[in-house]
This record gives C-alpha cells, sequence and structure tokens, in this order.
C-alpha cells in the first residue's frame, strides 16, 4: 500500500488508482477524475451551473491531453502519502467549451486501508478543503468563484465484481460549523477502521455502518441519523466491453436532516453515486 510502489498486478488483481474532485458551491458544482485500471486509463468531468440548471460532461475512455488535469499538492501523490503541512492542488479542465482552474487548499486528509476480495484498498479522502478559481464557458471572459472540494485518492485491488453505494458533500450545521462528509456502503466500511467520516470544523471523525436507499434519497446511520438527498442534476454511464463492465448513476444536489453523529445540516451541497462494476 502507499506510500509504497504498487504493482500493476496482485494476486490475480489489477490494480485500481484513481483522484477524484468534487467542487461544491452556490453558483456551481463540478467533478472531475482520472482513473486507472491496470495499464488501462480512463478520465471523466462535470459541470452543474445551477443558476442555469446546465449540465456538460465528457467521459474519455482514452484521455486527451491537456484536457484535464488534476495536480495533488507538493509532498502529496494521487495514490500516496503526504506531508503534513496545507499544500496547493489543481484542478484544470480545458475541454467541450469548459475552462475551469481551481486551486485547492489540500489536507492531510483521513484515511483507512481495508480488505476487499483477496486485495486490499487504500484511500484518503478530504472534505471542506477551499476551492478557489476561475469558469470561462465557450470562450468567454473567466469569471472568479469560490466553493468547498472533496477530493479523493484511492489505490488498490478490488474485488473483481464491486458494487458501492458513495456520498461526500460540504454545508454547514444549525449551530453554524462547517461540516464535510464521505459516507460509503459496500467497500472500505468495516465497522471500524472504515473511510466513513463526518468532518466538523475541518476535524474529521469515524462516523459509524450507514445504509443508502435505493433511489439515493435518504442515507441512514446506525446511530439514528438520517440524511435525506434532492437531486438537481445526474450523471448516467454505462459501459459494456464484456470483461470490463461498469455502471453507474451520480446525481449532485443538497441535502437536509442529520449526519451521522446527531449533527443537523442547515445547508448542504454534494453528490451521491451508486456503482456496479466488473473489473
Amino acid at each position: 500500500m502507499p506510500p509504497r510502489r504498487m504493482p500493476l498486478l496482485r494476486r490475480g488483481r489489477p490494480l485500481k488508482r484513481w483522484r477524484y474532485v468534487g467542487i461544491f458551491g452556490e453558483e456551481l458544482m463540478a467533478c472531475a477524475a482520472l482513473v486507472q485500471v491496470g495499464p488501462a486509463r480512463q478520465s471523466f468531468w462535470a459541470l452543474y451551473r445551477r443558476d442555469a440548471d446546465e449540465l456538460r460532461e465528457r467521459t474519455r475512455l482514452l484521455p486527451q491531453r491537456g484536457a484535464l488535469r488534476l495536480e495533488a499538492g507538493a509532498g502529496v501523490r494521487a495514490g500516496g502519502a503526504g506531508a503534513s503541512a496545507a499544500r496547493t492542488g489543481r484542478l484544470r479542465i480545458d475541454d467541450g467549451g469548459v475552462a475551469l482552474d481551481v486551486a485547492l487548499a489540500e489536507e492531510d486528509g483521513f484515511s483507512a486501508c481495508c480488505p476487499h476480495g483477496r486485495g486490499e484498498v487504500w484511500t484518503r479522502k478530504q472534505a471542506g478543503v477551499d476551492a478557489r478559481g476561475t469558469l470561462a464557458l465557450d470562450g468567454r471572459e473567466p469569471a472568479p468563484f469560490s466553493a468547498h472540494a472533496v477530493i479523493d485518492d484511492t489505490a488498490g485491488y478490488h474485488a473483481r465484481r464491486t458494487e458501492w453505494w458513495w456520498s461526500a458533500g460540504v454545508g454547514r450545521s444549525i449551530d453554524g460549523r462547517a461540516v464535510a462528509w464521505n459516507l460509503v456502503s459496500g467497500v472500505n466500511d468495516p465497522p471500524s477502521g472504515s473511510e466513513r467520516a463526518v468532518w466538523l470544523d475541518g476535524r474529521p471523525h469515524e462516523a459509524p455502518p450507514v445504509r443508502f436507499t435505493d433511489d439515493l434519497r435518504a442515507i441512514s446511520s446506525t446511530d439514528g441519523a438520517t440524511l435525506r438527498f434532492r437531486a438537481e442534476a445526474e450523471r448516467t454511464r454505462r459501459d459494456d466491453f464484456v470483461i470490463f463492465k461498469s455502471d453507474y448513476r451520480a446525481p449532485f444536489g443538497a441535502f437536509y436532516g442529520e449526519l451521522p453523529g446527531g449533527v443537523e445540516l442547515a445547508h448542504g451541497l454534494g453528490v451521491v453515486e451508486h456503482h456496479r462494476a466488473l473489473w
């Protein structure tokens, strides 16, 4: 596991590695990822303008040079360990009429290493980090914006058949605290030592196990809390290459209710995802 070098194949399972960044703000929400499965690579991005109710997205099975760049901060390697001090990462999209440039104030994050099938999966999640940048659409002048981000660095040897439910987001509690979360079921989710976490004023705390409804509208925790979700725009995709299959839906939207730990939200924005993969 990171920071050691990870072979492309271990115990008959290919290495899966990705860096995902989600940006959640009042004006816009966006996500982007660079994904590696064995020797194969893929990239995707999506941008949702909330004021215009417009969703743009693109998935590339063969990533195009310069279209999407995800740079970890100094001392941080996607899929590796980082330094303890805050450092700036970057997300850049120049594709499909979208020119997005975002600086990310990266932090230590919340890490876990969990068994999965015959292998193990390491992950580090950062949530609620400052994200500031500019957006220009279709050649127009860039406009500044500020938001908060979730960053997911994952590397491991997942089982051949993998299915997970996942949510990440940012917001404020009714008592004025900055909150963020990373909740999952199906992968990296043992009762303890999981990747589940809730951030309160920037400090992560492991969350108890959670369960997602089939329609992705609610996430219930074993401590009795229920987080509810209202979708505003949705990414969906299905790929079937016989030996590799992927089927997912990932709506952006608003959250209300309670986070694990009994933290009641005043306002929340983020994403929910259901993903089935054969890889």
